[in-house]
């Protein structure tokens, strides 16, 4: 299968290495693949789906990146990031105020100098696209070409960059000298599940990919998934049957809500960090490892015994309060 063209942006691959000490809490061996680590102003899993789809915007001519995300939104970092390192303008529309306090993301985004637009939640659920466009169109009049990317570049073409990865993780089991039962990602916009659920599909590989939803429903992400397959369909010939039921997306941990965190939750972040030195972020991935981890304590995954998770970062959406936000 041909790919589509990509930029190189990520410090890649990224390392896996196994957690030990949670492996011997657990009975389980438990990988876990660095994606925080892509970079520093552009860490996490975002810059993978970014050189798909900012490659397309600079074959398009497009000269400015236009994306949305919430007030803490790692996305909109890393998109910030990339459009001052290519020379590109930048506009962020962002759900939330602004405040005297520009803190984490909010704080490098202008400190990289995107424009920030700031939208009521009300607007962000039902005029998004047509702010975007507008802000497209505003561009043009100054003679400049606009690119927008979707809420966590998780559309088709930005997809193509965790089917990369998983051709990463098949080079990396080789050199390990084994194979993983099952690769557990979190699921919050779902461009990253898509991505490695194609590359599982095409590689013919007997194992699982399983999501773990931080927001929204199973089904919700089973569907928009589906829609995200079809679209990479588009860019190339993917010889693959799409069946939605065959998708796993664990549901049951998103909590309070998107962005907000229960006790229990902030309290396995700490856990995990004193046990292993690891840090996760409360909105990400520290409700789908919390997630992992009470799976595997229920015995719902007892069939599997190497367990790689996928980290994909959000270190800058902790505040001061330890609550991030994206």
């Amino acid at each position: 299968m041909k790919m589509p063209e990509r930029i190189r942006l990520a410090n890649l691959p990224t390392k896996i290495e196994k957690l030990e000490r949670l492996s011997q809490n657990l009975g389980k061996n438990i990988w876990i693949k660095r994606d925080d680590q892509t970079g520093m102003e552009v860490s996490g899993n975002k810059v993978r789906k970014l050189e798909f789809a900012v490659r397309e915007a600079l074959d398009q001519d497009c000269n400015h990146l236009i994306t949305c995300g919430g007030i803490q939104s790692n996305h909109a970092r890393a998109t910030a990031a990339v459009a001052a390192k290519l020379g590109m303008g930048c506009t962020l529309v962002l759900r939330g105020e602004d405040g005297e306090d520009r803190e984490g993301n909010l704080f490098l985004e202008t400190l990289m100098g995107a424009e920030v637009v700031f939208i009521t939640p009300e607007e962000f659920e039902e005029s998004l696209d047509g702010i975007m466009e507008g802000i497209r169109d505003d561009l043009a009049r100054d003679g400049k070409k606009g690119y927008i990317l979707p809420v966590g570049s998780s559309n088709g073409i930005g997809s193509f960059g965790y089917l990369n990865a998983y051709q990463e993780i098949e080079d990396q089991e080789r050199d390990l000298g084994f194979s993983f039962d099952a690769i557990v990602a979190t699921v919050g916009s779902g461009g990253t599940f898509a991505g490695l659920y194609a590359g599982n599909l095409l590689s013919g590989d007997k194992r699982d990919v399983l999501g773990i939803n931080i927001s929204s429903t199973a089904e919700y992400f089973r569907e928009r998934v589906c829609d995200l397959l079809h679209e990479m369909k588009e860019y190339t010939e993917i010889p693959f049957v799409i069946k939605e039921e065959d998708i796993q997306i664990i549901d049951g941990y998103p909590g309070l809500g998107y962005a907000m965190s229960r006790d229990e939750e902030l309290e396995f972040i700490k856990w995990l960090a004193r046990l292993e030195g690891l840090v996760l972020d409360p909105v990400y991935t520290g409700k789908a490892m919390y997630g992992l981890v009470q799976e595997i304590r229920m015995g719902n995954l007892d069939k599997y015994d190497n367990i790689l998770f996928i980290h994909t970062g959000g270190i800058f959406g902790w505040t001061r309060e330890g609550r991030g936000r994206v």
